[in-house]
């Protein structure tokens, strides 16, 4: 039986994104978007509801998420979904949540205006690869480092 796990998301950043490096010195960043949906009831009244939704990007997406999106601004996402499981530490119940793993991002607007910003992808081949490390600081003891080099101008895919 076929599969398909894809997820297309719009929304706002509900706080600025959080980025860490893993032990391998690998980028991750964390962040959560704040998606709307607003329609008409059966009775005509207007109608709004909020899914707020963990989004987890690594590599070099991660770096240009970090480096030029905060809090407020809007982003496109393409991904898929991951569950993660785990034991409730007060009840010793098994707890579960849904989050998405970027695959492809565009930036909404630029950082000076409401035009259309660029994209970011990393296809196979691409000379921006998302998993280039050259720049990578050292993880520090607890395996996280603190932020790491700015990325040139030539690094921007647009």
């Amino acid at each position: 039986m076929p599969n398909l796990n894809k997820v297309m998301l719009m929304g706002n950043l509900t706080r600025d994104p959080e980025l860490k490096y893993m032990p391998s010195n690998t980028a991750v960043v964390d962040f959560t978007l704040a998606v709307n949906r607003r329609w008409r009831s059966q009775e005509g009244e207007d109608r709004e509801e909020t899914a707020f939704i963990d989004c987890t990007a690594f590599a070099r997406r991660a770096e240009v998420i970090n480096q030029y999106l905060k809090k407020g601004r809007p982003l496109f996402v393409e991904g898929r979904l991951r569950q993660e499981k785990w034991q409730d530490k007060d009840t010793g119940g098994n707890r579960s949540k849904l989050s998405v793993l970027v695959d492809h991002f565009e930036f909404i607007d630029s950082r000076d205006s409401g035009e259309s910003g660029g994209n970011y992808s990393s296809p196979k081949g691409s000379s921006h690869s998302a998993s280039s490390t050259q720049d990578t600081p050292a993880p520090s003891a607890a395996g996280v480092s603190e932020p790491h080099h700015p990325v040139n101008e030539s690094d921007i895919p647009f």
